[in-house]
């Protein structure tokens, strides 16, 4: 008789841990500075309308936030920019500088 593979033991789940998975930097581009972070399905809690191709980000779906570093929204910086805040689908983000605003 064979012996059973063990299983290997995966990471808990945002579920599990209590808050949302989410991956947050900086990027730099030629209008400036953006911090950029990037929500998991299970991270997104409402729709949100998308600023490069004006479609509905759907609930549950992955995505991500921008905002300007240097800000002149609420509280700027990393953690702030609360009204510069954009939700982007992750293609329309990376293309952004190739495409006119709609």
């Amino acid at each position: 008789m064979s012996r059973r593979r063990q299983r290997t033991v995966r990471p808990a789940k945002a579920e599990e841990t209590g808050r949302a998975a989410t991956y947050e930097t900086v990027e730099t581009w030629p209008d400036g500075d953006w911090a950029v972070r990037r929500l998991t399905g299970s991270a997104s809690t409402k729709p949100y309308r998308c600023p490069g191709c004006t479609q509905l980000i759907p609930m549950a779906t992955p995505h991500l936030v921008a905002w300007p570093v240097e800000g002149t929204g609420f509280t700027a910086g990393l953690d702030g920019g609360l009204d510069e805040r954009r939700h982007w689908h992750a293609a329309c983000w990376r293309a952004r500088d190739r495409r006119g605003p709609r």
